[in-house]
């Protein structure tokens, strides 16, 4: 990740042995620091005494009218620049992830991918549409290179709607595409790697270490191909076969000079020795339906992966039902006892699709990973990975290996992982309900369907709290935890993440135990009579705004707006980290220039957190704007001689990291100073 910066620097951290290079700074120039006397500055008024902290009340999020393109709309310290429909190829179509280039925003899309010209955020520009037809079309981007993920059994190498018809078939692809996107408007496929499981999603690795290879790490969820398809593909279990395609992941190498000679360089088993974790039953609201279906005669199954009870749709059925009738010689339509065969196979046909789940003892752990976040500047990744969330060594990008593991019985199935920028902490959401089903209701448990936020120490998880969507959505909105991104505020850790048609909620977890909303953006069901597939798949922060890829209608984007939660100097100091691409899931290392905005976005921290008495924030104000006014050496001596008075504040502080912080912000933007 490439960051445009005046020089490297390390980011700010507060916490720790981290803070005692910051405390020996301040111990040498608090011997050389002026008076506070001595400023003659003028006090500056706070730019955020007049706003509230507190939500709106009462929560304008419920009772919006629903519509797909005319539904209502609520936000709150958001703001919505622009919502681009689909292009006529991809209307009636769910799309999925994004990644981003320069100026435009890669979204996948269960039928392709689309390339949207950002540059003019409040007019987003369609480059083209490639129409491919595939699940889920997951997206990552590198230099002139594109990775899309396809697992679907109809999709084909070639990109044809038409589908593939056959069990085994030369003409299916399941694994990675490749793309040369040197030509954006003209994408060309100039490779392709097949995998066992096909790639559900996959993470792009760029190894600092590597310049000539990217790494892919492939999370493939669905179930095993035929040997006849691809030899070597066993859905045997590992004591049976130990080179089953289950319990593992694969690492894919690419070499950038020559994508098309990309292949499978390992498959590590970073499973072994897990075990089935203890699950939560059924919400009260989901209860009562799963009970009303099996009243009415419907056939209702578990998926074991996921802890899902699921309705069977009639058209799963009924073919089944018809070759039980024709298996017997029967006609007509099905007996009694037609329906009880189906109900004793149809958890074995379920079993099937998911893997196996067979044995003595206990079950064993996920087979799979839903999605992997790798942070190559702290050698850590994070694994949401069905039934754990798993924290990874990759300081070998070829052999990931598991550290630690934790399970949770409020955790259905662990989606995504964000770490924070100082690689302390890491956050995983959880897709209860698959994100197709309403898991956001009044009567749904508040640590079901959640995010789950740990610390890491000694490299190890600490489980803190749970983060979910405050607003309560309705019966007819899918809604869940579902991909969101960390927001590069200095000195905090903000995050956006989307909520499908919970909508986007931005939130802070700085403090680990007491995560708070900040900001949100939503809408009303796409469907008023019935639920609809719908919402936000991903809401991510690039280079100052934050893009949403809408399932159903199309692009979203947005800028946050100055609160008294968030200032305009830290929104200001967010815009100035520029990025020249961006993979959520290889999360990019934030550096902070040296600019005026991010000097006060600490002041009004310290505002904030009162680290410092008002008559001092207001007189720093005061110097920065004098600072600012001067040039060259008059500049220079101001930031200097403010630093030191700032030093000086840090001993009588209650929030003395930040304010050492600010003094070494204040001295390097003195050092900027033509």
């Amino acid at each position: 990740m490439a960051l445009v910066a005046p020089r490297r620097r390390r980011p700010a951290r507060f916490g720790g042995a981290r803070l005692s290079s910051l405390a020996l700074a301040a111990g040498l120039l608090s011997a050389v620091a002026c008076s506070h006397a001595a400023t003659t500055s003028v006090a500056a008024p706070s730019p955020m005494a007049s706003m509230s902290m507190a939500p709106p009340s009462p929560d304008p999020r419920i009772g919006l009218k629903a519509g797909l393109l005319d539904a209502g709309q609520a936000e709150w310290n958001l703001h919505l620049l622009s919502q681009t429909p689909p292009p006529k190829d991809f209307v009636d179509g769910v799309n999925s992830d994004l990644a981003f280039t320069g100026k435009y925003a890669i979204q996948g899309s269960f039928k392709g991918f689309q390339v949207w010209d950002i540059s003019d955020p409040s007019h987003p520009v369609l480059a083209e549409g490639y129409v491919c037809p595939a699940s889920q079309s997951d997206v990552s981007v590198y230099r002139n290179l594109l990775f899309v993920s396809g697992e679907n059994l109809a999709a084909r190498l070639d990109c044809g709607a038409e589908g593939v018809k056959e069990s085994v078939s030369k003409d299916r692809l399941r694994g990675i595409r490749i793309f040369d996107i040197s030509d954006m408007a003209n994408p060309k496929n100039v490779g392709n790697v097949q995998t066992c499981r096909g790639s559900h999603t996959h993470t792009l690795l760029v190894d600092p270490k590597d310049p000539d290879n990217v790494y892919v790490y492939i999370s493939g969820s669905s179930g095993v191909r035929p040997a006849a398809e691809l030899p070597g593909c066993s859905g045997a279990q590992p004591g049976e076969d130990p080179n089953s395609a289950l319990f593992r992941i694969e690492v894919i190498k690419v070499p950038l000079a020559h994508p098309e000679q990309a292949a499978i360089v390992s498959s590590p088993r970073i499973f072994n020795d897990l075990v089935a974790p203890a699950r939560h039953g059924l919400a009260v609201a989901d209860k009562k339906e799963i009970d009303d279906a099996r009243k009415q005669g419907k056939f209702v199954v578990e998926v074991p992966v996921a802890g899902i009870y699921q309705v069977i749709p009639d058209q799963f059925v009924k073919p089944r039902l018809d070759s039980i009738v024709k298996a017997r010689g029967g006609t007509g339509e099905p007996t009694a006892a037609d329906s009880a065969a189906l109900r004793s196979m149809i958890d074995a046909m379920v079993a099937r699709m998911v893997g196996p789940q067979t044995g003595n003892g206990p079950k064993p752990g996920p087979t799979q990973c839903h999605d992997i976040t790798v942070y190559p500047a702290v050698g850590l990744a994070g694994g949401a990975c069905e039934g754990y969330g798993l924290l990874l060594d990759i300081s070998d990008p070829v052999n990931p290996r598991r550290i630690d593991a934790a399970s949770d019985s409020n955790f259905s199935y662990w989606h995504s992982a964000t770490l924070n920028n100082d690689g302390t902490k890491i956050l995983f959401s959880d897709e209860w309900g698959g994100g197709g089903q309403p898991k956001c209701r009044a009567s749904d448990p508040r640590d079901w369907g959640a995010d789950a936020i740990f610390t890491i120490e000694n490299r190890q998880l600490k489980f803190h709290n749970y983060y979910k969507l405050p607003a309560p959505q309705t019966s007819l909105e899918n809604c869940v935890a579902h991909n969101g991104s960390l927001i590069p505020i200095p000195g905090r850790d903000v995050m956006v993440q989307a909520w499908y048609q919970g909508g986007i909620s931005v939130f802070d977890w700085t403090d680990a135990a007491h995560p708070k909303e900040i900001a949100f953006f939503d809408r009303g069901p796409v469907d008023s009579t019935h639920m609809a597939m719908g919402g936000s798949w991903s809401a991510y922060w690039y280079n100052g705004v934050i893009v949403s890829s809408e399932i159903a209608r199309g692009l979203d984007i947005l800028e946050l707006e100055p609160s008294a939660l968030l200032s305009r100097n830290e929104i200001d100091a967010a815009r100035s980290v520029h990025m020249d691409y961006l993979n959520v899931q290889g999360q990019p290392h934030f550096v902070w220039p040296a600019t005026f905005a991010l000097a006060r976005a600490y002041v009004d921290q310290l505002e904030r957190s009162k680290g410092l008495p008002a008559s001092r924030i207001a007189s720093v104000r005061a110097g920065l704007s004098g600072a600012e006014k001067a040039s060259g050496s008059a500049r220079r001596e101001a930031l200097t001689r403010l630093a030191a008075q700032v030093d000086a504040d840090a001993g009588g502080s209650g929030d003395a990291a930040r304010v050492r912080t600010l003094a070494l912000e204040l001295r390097e933007l003195g050092t900027t100073v033509e």
